[in-house]
């Protein structure tokens, strides 16, 4: 027994933890690896800017802005404004110019490419060979080719004369072609916000509705009573605008109270919203770290996220006083701030909408139809009336919709093979039809794998419009080359297409990347 309860002495080594050092921690060299990157990338666009403009300086060449408030001397083709009085004017009516066939494009190469990838997919053999040949022909063929193939296309239309005087509904010419439209009147914007607010009371009936068909299995038909919302404001508001008329003194009002505010608030609420952006992101992330306990633990990488967010919150609020206190030449010839011209712009703005609500007479909408008149020296050409789609614009704008629908149809093809084949056998075995198991069970689903591929091709659609100048399409490459040979400022010019197209993008990518995370599955 004594043998048994002899018990040995175990002598326990507690050995003291050290950090580990920094110059041996993975998560801080890897932060400072990036942030090296990045420091070497800026300071060499510093040199090159450097560089850049001491070569200007010994070529003669002036660098800066003063064109954007210069007459620019040129006319353009179309767009809001053919006479620009000043170089940014002429700049924005590229961009309006780029985003209408971007825009229109986009929408129209998403529903084409679409129902081609479908047609890929189906049993019916005529249906499914012309989709075939369409995708493996228009997507195989250069875009400048085909851009180049229907301007030449249009060009062969017959000319107008004056046995074509008259008003139609549509009308083909090499001139372009012109159709019935609808045009705002004088009571649009009034009628627009009544559409507005139907549109935010109909999206709470839809999320309402469709709760309570998922809850208890009841056909409620959200899209329709939605609808029906959205027609009824439309319908009260086309009579009831005019009691909006009261709302213009507010415009002004708040025109007036942009006009009187220190110019150094504006630079400051964008600093504000920098830092409260900073703060709702890492109350976020902490949030997401936490436990279902209460508790969370962050690591070295975590802290370096939080110390990175609060480095860039506080950069973009110093950025914003900086950039708020440059100072441009206006038009006028006066010098204002970045800051002061913000808040003229708001102003102005504001005051337009005050203008807009003053109407006491018109319709919000207004029916027209294309009028071909003889104008001035005996030149036969279309009216103001209706909408006109020029050869130029028609070219762009077919070519890039075709061209971008040939991919985004091989996209939906690939995001529909990729649901389980399970899902169309059970949708089959309840009886759905081809239509309604396509638009209820497997496109909802393919949808989360098409989406980030799709955001690709409206990238490559927006980018792909500066062909336009090929054609002669006054799209914003073509106007700032006009303006660049005008004065000279290459490099400015060049710097306003790349911020442009570079915005674009990044708006793009920001609203795929919106949708694709509200897709995601969600996962415990």
């Amino acid at each position: 027994m004594g043998a048994r309860e002899a018990r040995e002495d175990v002598t326990v080594e507690v050995r003291e933890q050290h950090r580990t050092p920094l110059w041996r921690n993975a998560t801080f060299l890897k932060w400072l690896a990036q942030l090296g990157v990045l420091a070497a990338v800026v300071a060499l666009f510093a040199v090159l800017g450097a560089q850049a403009l001491k070569n200007f300086n010994q070529s003669g060449i002036s660098f800066g802005w003063k064109w954007l408030s210069d007459p620019p001397g040129i006319s353009i083709r179309e767009g809001i404004d053919t006479l620009p009085d000043s170089g940014v004017r002429a700049i924005v009516v590229g961009m309006v110019n780029t985003l209408r066939v971007g825009v229109s494009g986009i929408l129209a190469a998403t529903i084409l490419g679409t129902l081609i990838g479908i047609g890929r997919l189906s049993k019916n053999w005529i249906v499914n060979k012309l989709s075939t040949v369409y995708v493996e022909s228009i997507r195989n063929v250069p875009l400048l080719l085909q851009i180049f193939f229907w301007q030449a296309l249009a060009i062969t239309l017959p000319s107008l004369t004056e046995a074509d005087v008259g008003t139609y509904w549509f009308k083909a010419s090499n001139k372009g072609f012109a159709l019935a439209w609808v045009r705002t009147d004088g009571g649009f914007w009034p009628w627009l916000l009544f559409v507005l607010v139907g549109l935010a009371v109909a999206r709470r009936v839809f999320v309402r509705r469709l709760a309570h068909m998922e809850a208890t299995g009841e056909e409620t038909h959200p899209i329709l009573t939605a609808i029906g919302v959205v027609v009824a404001f439309a319908v009260v508001g086309w009579f009831a605008w005019p009691l909006l008329r009261p709302l213009a003194g507010l415009w002004h009002g708040l025109a007036s109270l942009f006009r009187a505010l220190p110019p150094i608030v504006y630079p400051a609420v964008v600093a504000l919203a920098a830092v409260v952006g900073a703060a709702w992101w890492i109350r976020s992330f902490f949030e997401s770290r936490r436990t279902p306990a209460g508790f969370g633990k962050l690591t070295d990488d975590d802290w370096f996220r939080v110390v990175f967010a609060v480095v860039a919150g506080l950069a973009v609020a110093a950025v914003a006083f900086v950039v708020g206190g440059f100072e441009l030449l206006t038009p006028a010839g006066d010098r204002r701030t970045i800051a002061e011209l913000v808040g003229i712009g708001i102003a102005n703005v504001l005051d337009w909408f005050g203008r807009a609500f003053e109407v006491t007479d018109g319709t919000p909408l207004v029916g027209t139809r294309p009028r071909v008149e003889v104008r001035g020296a005996g030149f036969v050409n279309f009216s103001t009336d209706g909408i006109v789609m020029s050869v130029p614009f028609f070219a762009v704008w077919t070519g890039v919709t075709l061209y971008t629908a040939s991919f985004i149809a091989e996209i939906v093809r690939g995001g529909i093979l990729a649901v389980p084949k399970g899902q169309t056998e059970a949708s089959m075995a309840l009886g759905f039809r081809r239509s309604q198991y396509l638009r209820l069970v497997i496109l909802p689903q393919a949808f989360r794998i098409i989406l980030p591929p799709m955001g690709n091709q409206y990238l490559n659609l927006m980018k792909n419009t500066s062909l336009g100048i090929a054609v002669a399409f006054p799209e914003i490459i073509a106007v700032g080359t006009t303006i660049l040979n005008q004065t000279g400022q290459s490099l400015p010019v060049v710097l306003v297409w790349m911020g442009f197209f570079l915005s674009l993008s990044l708006g793009i990518s920001a609203i795929v990347n919106y949708y694709n995370r509200k897709m995601k599955i969600k996962e415990r």
